[in-house]
């Protein structure tokens, strides 16, 4: 089966998206994976303006381009983060960061990932990739040591911010994706585990397959596929490679 090879736009934002778009056709992509800052997708004008989503897809048209699915990578870091701090005000709308009180950019955050489920929708595609934010990764060093409650407080935490998020993704067909990533709740296999496990295994929640944070985690991104086969909903193929100190291969 042949399968769509598109373009993620987020490297990309600073770029018109009518601009990305014929970019990618040039360079012979099928599609695009547009991500959600920049002008490339706004989820607020999706929702509130019926002809944004038809001006979208009579541009990706223009260029020949579908699309499949769409990225929030940067709100969706916020849902769970602890601390939200200067990091999370320079990659977040202004009215998602709104005064910087912690807990209220986390449920802002949450709502627009709902709102972005809907928009995702509206524009026809079934995959929404993103992160989840992390209330434990901060403990990673894990000294002072770290009690075994401080981390079950932590899925527990997730579990409570993504479950309502997911039900909005099931009432409209759609599914996220989330990238197993340092700084996330699922960062490597086994907290991948813990992760799938800590929301009961919700079909609405998948992951997004990149082996390029994998190799310098030292993690076997092939056994991983192997592993969560049925779990992967999107790839983003990215190379890496580790270099020794003196920086050769």
């Amino acid at each position: 089966m042949t399968r769509p090879v598109t373009l993620f736009t987020g490297q990309w934002a600073d770029l018109p998206f009518e601009e990305v778009c014929r970019l990618a056709s040039e360079w012979g992509y099928d599609g695009l994976e547009i991500a959600c800052w920049g002008d490339h997708f706004e989820v607020d004008k999706a929702l509130a303006d019926d002809s944004y989503i038809e001006r979208k897809k009579e541009t990706l048209a223009k260029y020949n381009l579908g699309v499949w699915t769409i990225s929030n990578h940067l709100l969706s870091q916020a849902v769970c983060d602890h601390p939200i701090d200067e990091r999370h005000k320079g990659i977040l709308p202004a009215r998602i960061w709104g005064d910087g009180e912690p807990e209220g950019v986390r449920q802002r955050a949450a709502e627009e990932l709902k709102d972005t489920a809907r928009a995702a929708a509206k524009l026809g595609v079934s995959t929404v990739v993103g992160f989840t934010g992390s209330s434990i990764w901060h403990t990673l060093a894990m000294f002072p040591p770290v009690p075994p409650s401080m981390i079950e407080a932590g899925y527990a935490d997730f579990a409570d911010r993504f479950n309502p998020i997911l039900d909005v993704f099931d009432e409209v067909g759609v599914r996220f994706a989330h990238e197993v990533h340092p700084s996330e709740i699922a960062y490597d296999y086994h907290t991948t585990v813990r992760t799938l496990e800590a929301i009961g295994h919700r079909p609405a929640f998948g992951l997004n397959w990149d082996p390029s944070h994998m190799v310098w985690q030292g993690l076997d991104p092939a056994n991983f596929i192997l592993d969560f086969a049925d779990k992967i909903y999107h790839v983003d193929c990215k190379d890496a490679r580790v270099a020794t100190r003196d920086g050769r291969r």
